[in-house]
Order: C-alpha cells, then sequence, then structure tokens
C-alpha cells in the first residue's frame, strides 16, 4: 500500500507541475541568430525559417504557449539570456564545459561536427598543417572560435573573427579568406547549396575535443522548471514523429539525432 501511495503521490506532483507550467509561461521567448541556414535564416519576404525555427515552434505548439523569436548576435546569446532578454536560446548552440559553468540546457535537439569550407582545389584540409599561413574565418560566440583561438592560432593560422555567419561566408567569397569553420551540415546544406557556394567544398569533420557535437537549448541557470518543460516538449516531438517530420524536411534521410 505505501509504495501504491507513493507512486500516486509522484503522479499528483506532475500534474500539478504540469499544470503550474502552463500558467507560468504563457509566451516563450527564444533568442536566434538568423545567418546560420538551414538551421535558422530569414526567408525573402523577412520571416525567419529552418530546422531550429521548426523544432521551437512545434516546443511551442506542443506545450500551447505563444513562440517569440528574438534576434540577436550569436556572441551575445549568453549575454542576453543571463540579462533576461529572452528565455531560451534556439540557434545550433553546442554543449560544451564552459558553457555548462555559465548557463543550463535542455535534452538534445540534435549532434553535428565542425568542418572548414575552401574553395575546390585550394590544397587545405581538416589537417593543420595544410592551413599554416593561411586565414580562416569564424563567428564569434562559437565553439569553432574557441579552437581557432586554440588550436589555429598557435599553429601559424591567421584567424579572424566576424560578427556572425553570413559576413563570415562574404569574405570567404571575397577572397579575404582561404577558408572559414563552422557547423559541417550548415556548411553542407546552407552554403554548398546556394549559388554563390558553386566552386567550393567541404572538409572531412576536424576531429577536437574542443569541438563537441551536442545541440540544445539554453536557458538561465537554475531554471528548472523550464528545463523540465522543454524537455516534456522535445520528447513530445520524438514521440508523436514530428520530430522525425522536420528533420525529413530539411535533411532528407540524415539523422541529426544520437537519441542520447
Amino acid at each position: 500500500m505505501k509504495k501504491a501511495w507513493l507512486t500516486l503521490s509522484a503522479v499528483a506532483l506532475c500534474l500539478a507541475a504540469g499544470s503550474t507550467f502552463a500558467k507560468e509561461y504563457k509566451e516563450l521567448r527564444f533568442g536566434v541568430d538568423p545567418s546560420y541556414a538551414p538551421f535558422e535564416s530569414k526567408a525573402a519576404d523577412g520571416s525567419l525559417v529552418g530546422f531550429d525555427i521548426d523544432l521551437g515552434n512545434a516546443i511551442c505548439k506542443e506545450l500551447k504557449v505563444t513562440c517569440k523569436w528574438v534576434e540577436s548576435d550569436f556572441d551575445g546569446m549568453i549575454p542576453g539570456l543571463k540579462a533576461n532578454k529572452f528565455d531560451g536560446v534556439i540557434s545550433s548552440m553546442t554543449v560544451t564545459p564552459a558553457r555548462e559553468k555559465a548557463i543550463d540546457f535542455s535534452d538534445e535537439l540534435f549532434s553535428g561536427p565542425t568542418a572548414l569550407v575552401y574553395k575546390k582545389g585550394s590544397g587545405l584540409s581538416a589537417d593543420i598543417a595544410s592551413l599554416k599561413g593561411k586565414t580562416v574565418g569564424y563567428e564569434q560566440g562559437t565553439i569553432q572560435e574557441a579552437y581557432a583561438k586554440a588550436v589555429l592560432d598557435k599553429a601559424g593560422v591567421k584567424t579572424q573573427a566576424y560578427q556572425n555567419q553570413d559576413q563570415v561566408y562574404a569574405d570567404l567569397l571575397s577572397g579575404r579568406l582561404d577558408a572559414s569553420i563552422q557547423d559541417m551540415l550548415q556548411a553542407e546544406l546552407g552554403f554548398l547549396k546556394s549559388e554563390k557556394g558553386a566552386g567550393y567544398e567541404v572538409s572531412k569533420p576536424v576531429d577536437s575535443e574542443l569541438l563537441p557535437s551536442k545541440t540544445a537549448i539554453g536557458i538561465r541557470k537554475g531554471n528548472t522548471e523550464l528545463k523540465a518543460l522543454l524537455n516534456k516538449g522535445i520528447k513530445a516531438l520524438h514521440d508523436d514523429g514530428t520530430y522525425a517530420e522536420i528533420q525529413k524536411k530539411h535533411f532528407g534521410d540524415l539523422n541529426l539525432y544520437s537519441g542520447k
């Protein structure tokens, strides 16, 4: 009897928690940097589109709350989160030990490696030796920035920071950069599939402990209620097949979710 009572009590607590979530969050504000197609970018009419955008909207629909998207440069995401400019960050933010000291994360959204982009026939590769004396661009605030400063700079590679990914590609196209470093899927499906990406190629994944692949929703430290709420929404998307539909829409049969 005691065990049954405890079980029923736990269920009651969960239901009560769910009711609290619904009352507290009628709206969820998500920070996003729309310069990272196919994850997040702007359509011709100015609307936000992409894999992350669809996931965020689907999570809000599942939780019966209004989604509000707040645009920000990527290096302003964590400061903006701490300043309460938004409730969470859905902008291809990788989970790293350094970030986990500053903010908390939801369960995994997707996983993806890092790679370089450069002109075909340039002789460049993921091998650092091939990059010595060359100039590589990256977006500020990303894991690629940490890798560039800790590894590339020390190996004799010139590196250049940019406010957003669009600026990185602009200088790559103009010849001011020899290569760029970013998420591999973003490079393959965002840049290379565009008209501007003709004549460029993507390297093999860059192998480094500084470049983890797990991506999640960033939230303020200690906000356990929102974390539980978001995890509930993410799980529901997997359970009812919505995640698979969104993934197929943007990436075909490619599986971005590691299931961990």
